[in-house]
């Protein structure tokens, strides 16, 4: 198994390098051969559920990629072993070249709940970050009251949780991930929880605030509309175990408004992945004209991967 991982991850590698001399980004995460299976005691026995298999991924620096799929296919295990939250039970990840053992420092994660701390108001919760990293939060003090204001809460830094709204409380948490500016931002349904009309605002944010910072995102989605409005590229997963069943470019051009889902490369890479989830049986009852006639095939990432 071990062999099979290396012969993996060299095949990324030389990829990697061919990549980088060719002029085009280069891979900041990589996931080679990648599984994850759970235990857990069941009686005098152990019972096991397998989370991931053969997940092979690599992500560009400064790209947005964002992961659709079933719920309970593995999305958010990926993403936390990406973190380092969770180890692979086999397989190797990388990020920024170096394999991940243990939990990562240089990220920022925003997870579907924002979790703030209910006596702190809006500004000390971005500032809690750099305070459990062991820093001077006076020092961060401008730069978190700049991500307030970039996210549209320039009046409200001095609110408690209480006080605001849940899409407001989200764009706290959403601060708060990048005040130490890490170049790798994890994503775990962030706009999950919130009411439509402030999921598309967050959605058109998000796109806005990237495109300021170009920090490389893995988003986690149940939403295709939303995995294709915002990413660069879209990898579709499989019902569990999660395996990659198509990875797709998606050539919208930026910035993508209220008006990108009338555009016919929105629509065709809306329909292609519907497609998919007709096929395996995860969507039922929408009608067989488009489950048997997609309207364009998946197209290969930027390393030609498909699966």
């Amino acid at each position: 198994m071990e062999s099979a991982t290396l012969r993996r991850l060299t095949t990324l590698d030389d990829a990697a390098r061919t990549v980088r001399s060719a002029g085009i980004t280069p891979a900041y995460v990589e996931l080679a051969g990648v599984g994850k299976t759970y235990q857990r005691a069941h009686g005098r026995s152990r019972a096991e559920t397998r989370a991931l298999e053969g997940i092979d991924l690599t992500i560009g620096t400064g790209e947005f990629v964002s992961i659709v799929g079933p719920s309970g296919c593995g999305k958010s295990t990926l993403l936390r072993m990406v973190a380092g939250l969770h180890r692979a039970t086999e397989g190797v990840v990388n990020v920024a070249g170096r394999r991940v053992e243990r939990p990562q420092t240089d990220v920022g994660v925003v997870f579907q709940s924002p979790v703030l701390l209910d006596w702190r108001n809006a500004l000390d919760n971005v500032l809690v970050q750099v305070e459990l990293r062991g820093l001077d939060p006076r020092a961060y003090r401008e730069r978190a009251l700049a991500l307030l204001a970039k996210v549209g809460l320039a009046e409200f830094a001095d609110r408690y949780p209480r006080e605001l709204s849940g899409g407001m409380r989200q764009r706290v948490a959403i601060a708060r991930a990048l005040i130490h500016d890490a170049p790798l931002l994890l994503m775990d349904e962030p706009f999950g929880a919130l009411d439509a009309l402030t999921r598309e605002q967050m959605r058109l944010d998000l796109e806005a605030l990237w495109l300021a910072t170009r920090k490389t995102v893995l988003f986690i989605t149940h939403s295709i509309d939303e995995a294709v409005l915002l990413a660069d590229r879209v990898v579709v997963m499989s019902p569990r175990p999660g395996r990659i069943e198509a990875t797709m470019d998606i050539r919208l051009p930026r910035p993508r408004g209220l008006g990108a889902r009338r555009l016919p490369e929105f629509i065709e890479a809306e329909d292609a992945i519907t497609s998919i989830f007709l096929a395996r049986g995860v969507l039922h009852g929408v009608g067989d004209d488009l489950a048997a006639s997609p309207t364009v095939a998946p197209t290969p990432g930027i390393f030609g991967q498909t699966s």
